[in-house]
């Protein structure tokens, strides 16, 4: 998760960009810190999705192939 200081951050750039607009240092910056917070997003989904079991209405564990298979090997590399 990235930290509360970048996330601020990101919403003080899109502030001035939306209203005097950003130095090309700035931008920069701006740039960097969106793309940490999508990777970051991105690794958290990740995550999730991989923890999650799915149960139908009859009590059955329709997760996916895909899921279980990840949940396999990281059984095996702990």
């Amino acid at each position: 998760m990235l930290s509360k200081d970048k996330i601020a951050r990101i919403n003080e750039l899109s502030k001035k960009s939306k209203e005097v607009g950003l130095t090309h240092q700035e931008a920069k910056e701006q740039t960097k810190l969106r793309s940490d917070y999508l990777q970051s997003f991105r690794n958290s989904m990740a995550n999730t999705l991989e923890n999650v079991t799915i149960i139908d209405p009859e009590g059955n564990d329709v997760t996916p192939g895909k899921i279980k298979e990840i949940k396999k090997n990281k059984k095996h590399l702990h």
